[in-house]
């Protein structure tokens, strides 16, 4: 049995959504501090702030962990990356953390940034190491947010997370740098992961999360084909491996089935039906493990 720390705040709400899809419900009160989840292989639950859970799991305080990479990497945190999640505080896909000045500032890269410039940041860390690999000496300003709202009346220089910029150039603010890029992470603690039935039970939480993930960007597509238009349909058809065919009872038809990505079956299913397929069915997926 595992014993798993999940992220409050800007991760919380997408990923108590994706354990509930994966049938790992969280359940919890508003007041709650010990959730639970019904499933054999899950201990103690707690939902604690991402910048806090690397170190945690690394103490072995949990056996496994989801925050982000940036946190991982500003911690120091030595444990096991599990996988990638392919969503962030901000929706899908990476976000990155990026140096920003005021737009007014005769300043186009990071390697312009006067010495002496005050800088403001959540990442103090990862801003220490970035300025000291570019031999560049800065007053460093933890922040505990609202960093872009500091420069240029306090500060000089913020280091931020963005996925668009759009909220630092909505502040009159200009990116001239990247730090890294950060996305949402599952990790475990090194003492858990080699134990090999804790290992086998994150592997196994591990898959139906991904299942989920997977599952959310394809449809199942399911027709009734008659024989004349079998092989143009199917010809037609994208599959994981090849569409599923059996012959239907005592009609001249066959029932065709396959698993279509979601962005393309609104262009598909026209396509299908002038080829002659008919009685087309869209159906949600819940989880794919291949």
């Amino acid at each position: 049995m595992i014993t798993l720390a999940l992220p409050k705040g800007s991760l919380e709400e997408q990923t108590l959504q994706l354990f509930k899809e994966a049938d790992l419900e969280v359940r919890r009160t508003d007041r709650d501090y010990n959730p639970a989840i019904a499933d054999h292989r899950i201990g103690k639950i707690k939902i604690l702030r991402p910048q806090e859970i690397p170190t945690y799991v690394d103490k072995g305080y949990f056996d496994l962990g989801i925050s982000g990479l940036d946190w991982v990497r500003e911690t120091g945190a030595d444990v096991v990356e599990v996988a990638a999640l392919t969503y962030s505080k901000t929706g899908e896909g990476n976000v990155k953390i990026v140096i920003a000045v005021h737009r007014d500032e005769p300043i186009e890269n990071a390697a312009q940034i006067r010495p002496g410039s005050r800088v403001t940041t959540e990442y103090p860390e990862l801003t220490k190491q970035y300025f000291e690999e570019k031999k560049i000496p800065v007053q460093l300003f933890h922040s505990y947010g609202a960093s872009e709202a500091k420069v240029p009346d306090l500060m000089d220089v913020v280091v931020d997370l963005t996925e668009t910029g759009t909220t630092l150039r909505k502040n009159g603010l200009k990116i001239i740098g990247q730090i890294m890029e950060s996305h949402t992470v599952i990790i475990a603690n090194r003492a858990a992961w080699a134990d090999p039935e804790k290992r086998r039970e994150i592997e196994e939480i591990k898959t139906l999360l991904f299942g989920v993930l997977d599952a959310r960007h394809r449809v199942l597509l399911s027709m009734n084909v008659p024989t004349a238009a079998l092989e143009k349909i199917v010809t037609a058809l994208p599959a994981m491996k090849k569409p599923t065919i059996s012959r239907l009872h005592g009609i001249d038809y066959y029932s065709v089935q396959t698993v279509v990505q979601k962005n393309a079956v609104n262009g598909l299913i026209p396509k299908l039906k002038a080829c002659g397929a008919e009685d087309i069915l869209e159906i949600p997926i819940a989880k794919i493990v291949p």
